[in-house]
């Protein structure tokens, strides 16, 4: 601060430039630069063992890199701004005999929020998201959807800055998921910024504005996920009458059938030229639909085959478990 003008907030709430962590010949993290802009939700995609809970913790200042530098709220120690910080590892851990809202505000004075003010904020927290019966109820009695809902309450009832949440989705059915998820767009729009990493593809689509894709330590792509969906044409599907004529030279090089119609990315000229071919060729249109391709897509075309293998079967494991 100088004089009464306070400093004004970093552009990005977190930094990393060129880091590197190895456990023995292991490289887990591999020269990474990542910037995550303060306001913002943003995500870290990539299969279980891709580096991903490394990159986070080496970010918060948990484990120091190799190589490289960090600034966590424009601090270079991180550390010193973790009662700024709300986090949430991937391994939960909460007092099984501890009642619901005692554990979030025991977590709160953690940060150093008062005890009192803690209670207060758990329970409002509680009763607004559905689980006033059970904010009395000690941690062993609650689901494990529950149980881990508790322990994300806790993770921001301080109100942090910036919450850091490590794949935050794992064992939550689905109608918790949704509550996860507008949880931290109501995070978002309070002007926090928010920081998870997950395997599943579908949350960050719909959640994140900027996403870094992460795979054997290294990030593969960093912008937006309309960024990541563009470095794919859209796909086209197209249905005739007639299933030859002239106007099948009209169709792109790489088209396939499949279940009677064509399909085949949409060609760079657009798709009005091929329109023509097949009206002049009476090629009897039935139905043609444009998609544009989804972030899966991206990131089949950015990791490779066998990233997203593996993403599809963490998730079947944890689906099963």
């Amino acid at each position: 601060m100088i004089g009464d003008v306070p400093a004004p907030p970093p552009t990005y709430a977190v930094e990393g430039h060129g880091l590197v962590k190895t456990f023995g010949d292991f490289r887990a993290v591999d020269g990474i630069d990542i910037a995550v802009p303060a306001g913002s939700i943003y995500g870290i995609l990539g299969s279980n063992g891709a580096g991903k809970t490394t990159l986070l913790r080496t970010l918060l200042g948990i484990i120091d890199p190799d190589e490289g530098h960090r600034s966590l709220l424009g601090d270079g120690a991180p550390l010193r701004q973790a009662r700024s910080v709300g986090y949430l590892p991937e391994e939960r851990g909460l007092y099984p005999s501890m009642k619901a809202f005692e554990a979030i505000a025991f977590m709160g004075a953690l940060r150093g929020l008062p005890l009192k003010i803690g209670r207060e904020r758990a329970r409002l927290m509680l009763t607004e998201y559905g689980m006033g019966a059970s904010m009395e109820k000690p941690i062993r009695q609650l689901s494990k959807g529950m149980a881990q809902t508790v322990q994300l309450f806790g993770t921001i009832i301080h109100e942090p800055r910036l919450i850091v949440l490590d794949e935050p989705f794992s064992g939550l059915d689905a109608i918790n998921q949704g509550k996860l998820e507008t949880l931290i767009r109501d995070q978002a729009r309070r002007g926090v910024t928010v920081l998870f990493s997950t395997h599943v593809i579908a949350h960050a689509e719909r959640l994140c504005e900027r996403v870094a894709i992460v795979a054997r330590g290294r990030i593969r792509f960093e912008g937006t996920v309309s960024e990541a969906r563009d470095r794919l044409r859209p796909q086209v599907r197209l249905r005739t009458r007639a299933s030859d004529g002239a106007w099948r030279r009209a169709l792109p090089a790489e088209t396939f059938a499949e279940d009677g119609a064509w399909h085949f990315a949409l060609p760079q000229e657009g798709i009005e030229p091929l329109l023509r071919a097949l009206l002049d060729g009476n090629a009897g249109i039935e139905s043609l639909s444009i998609e544009r391709p989804g972030l899966h897509d991206a990131f089949v075309a950015i990791a490779g085959e066998a990233a997203a293998r593996q993403m599809q079967e963490d998730k079947e494991r944890e689906e099963a478990a």
